[in-house]
């Protein structure tokens, strides 16, 4: 029994021991620096520079120095090998500068910028007798540390960067994107390698002065293109879905401004333009080269007959009428699309309610898709009321989650369409919008389900909360998400929700995506009827144009429930 109590003293301690030991490390003074060594400037010292490998034996206590050879700025990276080694840097006094290695591990790292009180000495020490290996992996001069080409995605753009290598020119690059076009579209060879259902698109711009951004992109933001080297080649490459579709802009050299972060943002929009080498844009007739966007579909893009023109089809008609609101104390544009053959009284049709309504009968073209839907039978006879905003300022101000609002819905908007006997059906109605007409469509869905038993959002503003906007983290976001979840279900109402997989926020904050994901899932836990629907796009009507027809038929389809 006194053997045990005496080995158990002997561990506790061994144990304390070494606890001391690594204790005065992290407390080491001149005198352990220089303890056992001799002066720093003993001439059979070691010396160790650059890529350069060590090995040697401690005994218990003892230290070996090693002189380093290196000037101020250099920048040092390496490693100890052994159990309990303490590695400690010392200035040209023998003064510790900085402990690199504690001794609690048997495999350590260390990295360093060499100071200006050389020359400098690296100390191994240890409690116990143990061999051990010290290896420079790198001893980079200040004058050599310049940012290292970054390894091309692009099979394209690596072979044109031999190319430059070899003192060649980007003129034929050039020849052949402008033959081509841009942006482009890879597969084979690209670094490292994609997912079978990804490809690698790369957009370019030719010979900006200072920086280019690229404008909405798949990231969602503004992001900065490289420059190939010092040539004229400013590029952004991005791994997308096989399916996507990108709207996207160019601009170079944006103008650099003392004003708030917004004015500073907005910016961009002074050089935005066009991709000279696409010839492919948005809306087809745009005004000049700053006007809509360029656009790229990637060739598994999914097909989209419904938004073409069929001159077989019979049209629907499109009225234009001005509604005056007491309630909101404005007026405002409203089209109304009747379909062909249409009968006031007829019980049969479904009634379509839709914000921003200019931009869905000029860029979503919804007349040419109603007409195109209801004469293949995939909808019955749908009558649309698109209603437009009396200025972008009234459009902030009512489409985000307003009371007012909705009351001009449900107090003069809906008797209204009751007297022109458009229809009232609640469960033939449905209620669309993107954006901020997408929060608006489910908020009508919230406030008023005993009118409104179909809702359609696309790309839904749903990380808004008063007083928020997009970058405002500290605002918590999903003001109306939070409603859901503590609203009596007074009626059943089926909701179709979409959004772009590049519609993340890449500052921070809710993203459309993840807000959307988000009230899926507390529409579903309520017991709202929810389809759902990802699309590898981005946020705009180019892209809503496309998934339009898709949440008609989800909602009005003659196959649907």
């Amino acid at each position: 029994m006194a053997g045990i109590h005496a080995y158990h003293r002997t561990l506790l301690l061994s144990v304390l021991g070494l606890l001391f030991f690594i204790f005065e490390c992290r407390v080491v003074t001149a005198d352990q620096c220089t303890a056992g060594a001799g002066p720093p400037s003993a001439p059979t010292r070691p010396q160790l520079t650059g890529d350069q490998t060590v090995e040697g034996s401690l005994t218990a206590q003892t230290a070996q120095i090693y002189d380093l050879q290196a000037d101020p700025g250099d920048y040092v990276q390496g490693s100890i090998t052994g159990k309990q080694l303490q590695l400690v840097l010392c200035d040209s006094t023998g003064k510790s500068i900085r402990v690199l290695a504690k001794g609690l591990r048997a495999n350590q790292d260390f990295r360093f910028v060499v100071g200006n009180k050389g020359p400098y000495q690296l100390k191994v020490t240890g409690p116990v007798s143990e061999n051990f290996r010290l290896h420079l992996h790198q001893l980079i001069p200040e004058n050599e540390r310049g940012a290292t080409e970054p390894v091309l995605e692009s099979p394209r753009l690596r072979a044109l960067q031999q190319t430059l290598a070899q003192g060649g020119s980007t003129d034929s690059f050039w020849e052949e994107v402008k033959k081509q076009g841009a942006p482009l579209i890879e597969q084979q060879g690209v670094f490292p390698p994609l997912a079978e259902d990804e490809r690698l698109v790369t957009f370019l711009w030719r010979g900006a002065r200072q920086r280019v951004k690229l404008f909405s992109a798949p990231s969602g933001d503004h992001d900065e293109m490289q420059r190939l080297g010092k040539s004229d080649v400013w590029f952004g490459s991005y791994r997308v879905p096989r399916t996507a579709r990108i709207g996207y802009k160019l601009a170079p050299d944006i103008p650099q401004l003392k004003g708030s972060f917004w004015e500073r943002r907005r910016a961009i929009l002074a050089t935005a333009q066009h991709d000279p080498f696409n010839d492919h844009f948005f809306p087809a007739d745009a005004v000049d080269q700053f006007d809509g966007e360029s656009v790229v579909e990637l060739p598994d893009a999914p097909a989209q007959p419904w938004i073409v023109k069929n001159g077989k089809n019979p049209a629907g008609k499109v009225e234009r009428q001005t509604f005056t609101s007491q309630i909101l104390g404005n007026k405002r544009d409203l089209f109304i699309y009747r379909p062909p053959h249409f009968k006031p009284a007829s019980k049969e049709h479904n009634l379509l309610i839709v914000f921003d309504g200019e931009r869905y009968v000029d860029d979503v073209n919804v007349p040419v898709m109603l007409d195109n839907l209801i004469a293949a039978d995939k909808i019955a006879p749908t009558v649309a009321v698109l209603i437009s905003n009396p200025s972008s300022e009234s459009r902030s101000a009512e489409l985000p989650c307003n009371p007012l609002f909705a009351r001009f819905l449900a107090e003069e908007l809906f008797p209204w369409i009751q007297n022109r006997q458009l229809g009232t059906d609640r469960k033939q109605t449905m209620i669309a919008g993107a954006s901020y007409g997408g929060l608006a469509a489910a908020y009508a869905g919230l406030t008023h389900p005993e009118l409104f038993g179909k809702v359609y959002s696309q790309s839904g503003s749903f990380w808004w909360s008063p007083r928020s906007t997009p970058d405002k983290s500290e605002v918590e976001p999903e003001w109306l998400t939070r409603q859901f979840v503590s609203a009596p279900v007074k009626y059943p109402v089926h909701f179709h929700l979409e959004a772009g997989l590049f519609e993340s926020n890449p500052r921070g904050g809710g993203s459309i995506l993840g807000t959307t994901r988000h009230l899926r899932d507390v529409l579903q836990a309520r017991g709202h009827a929810v389809t759902y629907q990802e699309y590898a796009s981005g946020h705009g009507y180019y892209y809503w144009r496309y998934s339009f027809p898709d949440g008609l038929l989800r909602l009005l389809g003659t196959d649907q429930d």
